[in-house]
């Protein structure tokens, strides 16, 4: 019993006990400074003093105020604000209004979006159960979770989830410890096993908090609480790991710069130009802002946040929780994900695939075949209360025609020898017509070794000769290499019952064989193809057994090409880690612990990968978040995982990853979509600022700053957002992963925009306001302010040069809604919301000409109406050029000698290479993203 002189023993709160658990008993107990009648109340408010309380490291709250300021801090943001305030200085204060305005809307978008993702992720703290049973001052009592201390004596029944990590003193239990080790099957637990185990978390006696206890009873005494305990330090890991940075968030910072250096370029540029050209430097200072705020893509920050906010719709409706806007475009940019085995691959519910008969035989079960596994069972099938094996067992037995109900099997159960992780076996003794059996099932090398005779699937039971045992070890082999888990199944007859257990299970015969598996999902296999065909490596990263794992992944088509064990990972040096992760090879990594996950992940990392983890345990947690992108299961997964993820998935399914992956390929083809949108009415908005100060104002300025605010804010913000709604291009899931260090803007995508789309649709503009200004017998020199007549005809100039905009921008959305594939291929009316969006530009475009109201503060009048004819062809032309671009570059493609990787199927890069797996499947193919869009002609 432990003395209040006692605490100076004690370590700091914020340190471990110094106590080994693996210890006996005996000594556990001296070190803990209790007994097995447990602390007194006065001792455990003492320790709890000590130690603190139960509990895990407080998630910190998201602090609403900081996760908005992000929102206004973005790189494109920050580059809104300097151009807003140089708008102000400039006395465009309308300009600077409309800017901040459009820097408000989206962070208030954007962060209304993440907010409500992360509500619908429950605290960390709700996984450890509220009360517990305790035996202080020697009786026992019921105390919260949170107020256990080292040195209570736990009583732990069928159905308690373990608060704290413990020593078993006495009895025996079966652990459900998948949320902390990755196996799906139960484990045994009891106080007098031996510990010969190689990590604490296999140790045969002890419990970890977290875990649920599927059976039979014990006492333990607690020897870690809290942080301490493997649950603890697996979530302090977890929060200590940094989040990755997603591509979107590194590409769009690099766009940011790209567009600020492009801007302060062309403005500094313009000052000397603008003072040569007969300019004073107030004026050319003046126009300097205007050429800088025209090269700002003022939608372009909206147009992201909206297009990724759809995207976290389209993928909540396939069945995924997106909890950070940026992550739909991550998964779409990934290059391997690292899969866990149960739950996601397969379903997470054991069932009998496979039957033999005592001399090892495929035949249908015989009746007392599913009689003993009908009555050797403890499970309820009714209640679905147990072992997930046993209740296999039992629906296998009942389809087989022996249905016992467990009450009428518990009464008329005579004797009952539990499963012993030591003899491998469990036995029971029932009543016969012809008296009592002992019905045994269990590991087929303990069973076989203590039967005599078999019983084949039709006759009378035979001897066990030496060949027909060595031919029943090759058909447990030949099972268990197909994943099963094997069971042996025998059977021996009494007339009274037998004394002892080793009588009960001596002389037996072998009904035989049942293999059980956790079966795949049906629509894994078809995911895993599409992941192949899109050039993504599958690893399967799970705490489950090597063979099993390897198994069911090559059911699923994963390669399965290595099979790498945990502690063997954790000796393997980073260079072959390295080697091993860019061999090609689809690796599976057993017995993983979690520090092994997240070393894998950083490997994937240093090679260049964009990595999915997924997870369901406790376990996952740190890898969750040191992975590109953490997926949880939201139906089995724990609410550590869930918290640690980034994307939760509401049914659990590996292919609801895979329909991610599309959706985010999707989601950032269509943001390259609009981006060279946008970027293509760049060359019409600062070619008028340039001829204006090249000519030193001898031509008049063909458009004003607050129209171009018009085009950037209101004309061009539609459309672009049905691109951000564009269907998937064809072929979009047979492309190769883009690589990591490719941008979202390419020296391609700038040669459509600027080079070919924006330089005719400047061209075009000048056109038609030129033609305005010369038919009203203006001449270049010529003051349009001093003469009333030119005046109003300068208005109309310049309307004709913002409707000339419009006009080119219809041509230019719909040259934007392809990359490569003609136009024909994904049909012209196909996105209804891009046809609504040119009608409300046309529309905008109207009001702002005719209305008084807009006229005075845009500076329009109508042009007439010859200058409509002259621009109606305007989309055409800037589409047709684009088109014959693009069908340039397709047809220099075709001709080309096809790169390796790209688009071929797995199938066909197999094919005659020798390049397939130890099953004869093809090995997928090694991910490469795709040639530079800047080397395509």
């Amino acid at each position: 019993m432990a003395h209040p002189h006692h605490l100076r023993d004690w370590q700091p709160a914020d340190a471990t006990p110094a106590v080994d658990p693996r210890e006996s008993a005996a000594l556990l107990l001296r070190d803990l400074r209790t007994r097995v009648e447990g602390l007194t109340e006065r001792e455990a408010r003492r320790r709890l003093e000590v130690h603190g309380p139960n509990e895990l490291p407080h998630h910190r709250a998201r602090q609403w105020p900081a996760a908005l300021a992000r929102q206004f801090t973005h790189p494109l943001a920050l580059l809104l604000w300097v151009a807003a305030a140089l708008a102000w200085v400039a006395g465009t204060r309308e300009l600077a209004t409309a800017i901040v305005a459009v820097i408000v809307l989206n962070a208030a978008l954007a962060f209304w979006q993440e907010e409500q993702a992360e509500q619908a992720v429950r605290s960390l703290g709700e996984y450890l159960p509220q009360r517990c049973q305790v035996r202080r001052d020697a009786c026992s009592r019921s105390v919260l979770a949170a107020e256990l201390v080292p040195g209570d004596v736990l009583l732990l029944n069928e159905g308690d989830r373990i608060p704290a990590d413990a020593r078993l003193l006495s009895g025996a239990v079966e652990i459900d410890a998948s949320a902390l080790t990755g196996e799906s099957s139960p484990v045994e637990r009891a106080a007098d096993l031996p510990d010969i185990a190689s990590r604490p978390l296999d140790s045969a006696v002890l419990v970890f908090s977290g875990t649920v206890c599927t059976g039979g009873a014990a006492e333990a005494v607690v020897h870690a609480t809290g942080r301490h305990t493997e649950l603890g330090r697996i979530a302090a890991l977890s929060v200590r790991v940094r989040v990755a940075e997603s591509p979107l968030e590194r590409q769009v910072r690099r766009v940011a710069w790209l567009i600020a250096a492009v801007s302060a370029g062309v403005a500094a540029a313009f000052l000397p130009l603008g003072v040569l050209a007969g300019l004073s430097w107030a004026q050319a200072f003046l126009f300097a802002i205007g050429l800088l705020v025209a090269n700002v893509p003022e939608g372009l920050l909206p147009t992201i946040t909206l297009a990724l906010a759809a995207g976290v719709r389209s993928m909540a409706r396939r069945g995924a929780l997106v909890k950070r806007l940026s992550a739909v475009e991550t998964l779409g940019s990934a290059t391997v994900i690292c899969t866990d085995k149960t739950g996601t691959l397969t379903r997470n519910v054991m069932r009998v695939v496979e039957a033999r008969d005592g001399a090892g035989e495929q035949t249908s079960p015989r009746i007392e075949l599913a009689t003993a596994l009908a009555r050797c069972a403890t499970a309820d099938e009714r209640a679905s209360s147990g072992d997930p094996m046993e209740l296999a067992l039992l629906a296998f037995a009942r389809t087989c025609g022996a249905e016992v109900g467990a009450e009428t099997r518990e009464q008329q159960r005579i004797r009952l020898f539990r499963f012993d992780p030591h003899l491998k076996r469990m036995t029971t003794v029932d009543p016969t017509t012809r008296g009592v059996a002992a019905h045994v099932k269990g590991a087929p090398e303990e069973v076989i070794t203590r039967c005599t005779s078999v019983l084949p699937g039709s006759g009378a039971a035979r001897p066990l000769t030496y060949q027909t045992r060595s031919r029943l070890v090759e058909v447990v082999n030949e099972m268990a290499d197909g994943g099963l888990r094997v069971l042996a199944v025998a059977k021996r007859d009494f007339t009274a019952p037998p004394a002892d257990r080793t009588t009960a299970e001596s002389q037996l015969c072998l009904l035989g064989f049942v293999g059980l598996i956790d079966p795949p999902r049906p629509e894994v296999a078809a995911a895993v193809g599409a992941c192949h065909s899109a050039g993504i490596q599958v690893h399967v990263v799970t705490g489950d057994n090597g063979r099993t794992a390897a198994a069911i992944a090559r059911q699923v088509g994963i390669g399965a090409d290595h099979v790498v064990h945990g502690p063997a990972l954790d000796e393997m040096p980073e260079a072959e880690l390295d080697r091993l992760l860019t061999s090609g090879q689809e690796i599976v990594f057993c017995r993983a612990a979690p520090e092994s996950k997240v070393r894998i992940a950083d490997a994937l990392h240093h090679c260049g990968h964009v990595v999915a983890m997924t997870g369901d345990g406790v376990n996952d947690a740190p890898a969750l978040r040191r992975a590109d992108l953490g997926v949880a299961m939201g139906a089995s997964g724990t609410d550590v995982a869930r918290e640690a993820a980034t994307i939760v998935l509401a049914d659990d399914n590996f292919a609801t990853i895979v329909g991610g992956i599309e959706e985010g390929r999707r989601v950032y083809d269509n943001v390259r979509k609009f981006v060279l949108y946008i970027f293509a009415h760049t060359v019409p908005e600062v070619l008028p600022f340039l001829l204006f100060a090249l000519s030193g104002g001898a031509i008049p300025l063909p458009l004003t700053v607050l129209q171009i605010l018009a085009i950037d804010l209101g004309t061009e913000t539609l459309p672009a957002l049905a691109l951000g709604r564009e269907p998937a291009e064809p072929g979009l899931m047979e492309q190769p992963p883009r690589k990591r260090s490719q941008s979202v803007v390419t020296r391609r995508m700038l040669l459509r925009a600027w080079g070919i789309m924006g330089t005719v649709s400047g061209v075009l503009v000048l056109i038609a306001f030129f033609a305005v200004l010369l038919a009203a017998g203006w001449w270049p020199g010529t003051d349009v302010v001093a003469d009333p007549a030119l005046h109003h005809t300068y208005l109309q100039a310049t309307t004709t040069s913002f409707a000339a905009i419009v006009f080119c921008q219809i041509g230019t959305a719909f040259a934007a809604r392809t990359d490569r594939t003609a136009l024909r291929q994904v049909g012209l009316t196909t996105n209804r919301l891009l046809l609504a969006g040119c009608a409300f530009e046309i529309l905008f475009a109207a009001a702002i000409i005719y209305l008084p109201s807009l006229q005075a503060v845009f500076g329009t009048a109508p042009p007439p109406a010859w200058a409509y004819a002259l621009m109606l062809p305007f989309p055409a032309l800037v589409w047709g050029v684009d088109e014959l671009y693009r069908y340039r570059g397709r047809t220099r493609s075709a001709g080309a000698p096809e790169r390796p990787g790209a688009g071929i199927s797995t199938a066909s890069r197999s094919e005659g290479s020798g390049d397939v797996g130890r099953d004869g499947a093809p090995k997928p193919p090694r991910p490469s993203g795709p040639g530079p869009d800047d080397e395509m002609p």
